[in-house]
């Protein structure tokens, strides 16, 4: 089978599932090994990046999706039900970062960084579908996890939790507040050292 043949099959694939597809069903259709697979994928993901069509090709985990690219959104948007992209409060957003960075976090120890009572964020969160429950903690009481979902990931335009920006290292005071101040000095220290190289 010629590549442009492969490509129009995964195309088609793509399209009438109107979800991701995880490599492995991509392999069972085409009958084709993982490698040869994420080649074809990710010429096809370049394709589309350099082209002037309205959908690109984004990868989320082990699987595959076409979506509408972010940059025509405006003109997508009236045609849809307006309550299909969340309105996250910045709470909503706080919660979520923590959830992200701490995959199988409890609500307890997620209202311990928050310093206040996070139910009805959660919630909100699990009802837009950007987090689920990731099983049971091994404590008292056996308290629920959570994780973020597919769909976080698809909001968020990244392939998986490996992407999300660093965090920077921080230090604590005796009363377990991070310590600002020293972040700062890092930070200028670190500039300082790059110019030093640059010149």
């Amino acid at each position: 089978m010629e590549e442009n043949e492969i490509k129009g099959i995964i195309e088609a694939i793509l399209f009438s599932a109107g979800r991701e597809v995880k490599i492995n069903e991509l392999m069972s259709a085409l009958e084709l090994g993982s490698e040869e697979i994420i080649e074809i994928l990710s010429q096809m993901k370049s394709d589309y990046e350099n082209s002037s069509r309205g959908i690109e090709l984004i990868r989320i985990d082990d699987s595959y999706q076409l979506c509408t690219k972010k940059k025509y959104y405006e003109y997508i948007y009236p045609i849809f039900d307006k309550r299909s992209k969340p309105n996250l409060s910045n709470a909503a957003m706080e919660t979520l970062a923590i959830i992200a960075y701490n995959p199988r976090i409890t609500r307890a120890e997620i209202e311990t960084i928050r310093g206040v009572n996070s139910d009805g964020t959660l919630y909100k969160l699990l009802d837009y579908n950007l987090i689920e429950e990731a099983g049971k903690l091994d404590a008292p009481g056996r308290p629920t996890t959570y994780k973020t979902s597919k769909e976080f990931l698809r909001l968020f335009g990244i392939s998986s939790l490996k992407d999300l920006p660093k965090l920077p290292k921080y230090k604590l005071d005796s009363n377990r507040q991070i310590v600002i101040d020293e972040l700062i000095e890092e930070n200028i220290e670190e500039q300082d050292i790059k110019e030093e190289n640059l010149n």
